[in-house]
């Protein structure tokens, strides 16, 4: 037994202070970080690879006249609320207004940058889906939408060609047998190579045959709703008649002598002919086909061209900043 006083014994030994815990990496938080950021950079990217041809596009337009750059200008506006109309009218669903017109505004720059409307379809899937439609009616939407629009367009490209006949009387704008025969070729290789995919690609099979199921589900239950058939194919008719009127409009600021008849009927032939070509936004096949047509029907090469660069100005570059922001907004707050 120890005869030490008690008295004088430490009390207890102080213990090390608690190391903080080390932070672990919030792998979600840093993928929206940067889901955030991506549309900036890809917009970057893109302006510094074609800034060229937007220079050379805004320079000619500054000696245009202001007034019928106005009227472009208002129809551009007016061509930002088509999207949405027709992704309502595609889903029985009623969506809120001003989200699903921003979302769709965001969803315009994320097209520019990606090919075959890639980029277009993942936000709005993306948006659908945070507004609790499950996969594949979003899906099912999204196909829909996508049939509708050319099926609309090729239609009132007949309207055109049964009111107008006058407008082919140049026989310029008449693909000639080669051509029909690659068109043609094309799209048999296009139907084939889907069915290919479909039938030997087990994992695929099952979610397109869920979406076809709930497509024709959809079909069937929006053509019992007037209101939806009219948002459905009145804004797929009424888009490329919109698009048209600001070709149209930035032509008649440079003097263009072609009518507005004659304008729509070339946009609608050329974007009907090469619209299904995978370009961003369909900018370059599109564009190319619009001057030749424009050139068929008698208006000046290089008039045709700056109208083009003009129209490529106001409907692609001046939303482009302004719709990857909203992007970028709409990611932040979880939207998308």
């Amino acid at each position: 037994m120890s005869l030490l006083p008690l008295d004088d014994a430490p009390g207890r030994l102080p213990t090390g202070l608690p190391l903080p815990s080390p932070k672990r990496f919030d792998a979600p938080r840093f993928l929206r970080s940067a889901l955030v950021l991506l549309p900036l950079l890809l917009i970057g990217a893109w302006a510094a690879v074609d800034w060229r041809t937007v220079y050379d596009g805004t320079a000619r337009l500054g000696s245009a006249d202001p007034w019928w750059l106005l009227v472009a200008l208002f129809f551009t506006c007016l061509g930002w609320l088509s999207a949405p109309c027709i992704r309502q009218g595609a889903l029985p669903e009623r969506l809120p207004a001003g989200l699903l017109i921003a979302s769709q505004f965001a969803a315009g720059a994320a097209n520019h940058v990606l090919p075959a409307s890639i980029g277009a379809h993942a936000v709005t899937l993306r948006f659908l889906q945070g507004r609790g439609i499950p996969l594949a009616r979003a899906t099912a939407s999204l196909a829909l939408y996508s049939a509708v629009k050319p099926i609309a367009r090729t239609l009132v490209l007949l309207v055109f060609l049964v009111a107008f006949p006058d407008l082919l009387l140049t026989g310029k704008l008449v693909p000639d047998h080669r051509t029909s025969l690659l068109i043609a070729g094309a799209v048999t290789l296009a139907l084939a190579g889907t069915a290919l995919l479909v039938t030997t690609v087990r994992p695929l099979r099952r979610p397109l045959l869920d979406a076809l199921r709930c497509a024709l589900t959809d079909v069937r239950l929006l053509h019992t709703r007037p209101a939806r058939i009219l948002a459905l194919w009145g804004g797929a008719a009424a888009a490329p008649l919109i698009q048209a009127s600001v070709l149209f409009a930035v032509g008649a600021a440079l003097g263009l002598s072609l009518s507005w008849m004659q304008v729509a009927f070339a946009f609608l032939a050329a974007s009907t002919a090469v619209g299904a070509v995978p370009a961003p936004g369909g900018i370059g096949p599109v564009d190319a086909a619009v001057v030749f047509a424009m050139v068929a029907l008698g208006a000046p090469m290089d008039v045709s061209a700056t109208a083009v660069i003009g129209y490529r100005v106001l409907t692609v570059w001046l939303p482009l900043l302004p719709g990857a922001l909203v992007l970028s907004a709409l990611v932040q707050r979880k939207v998308l």
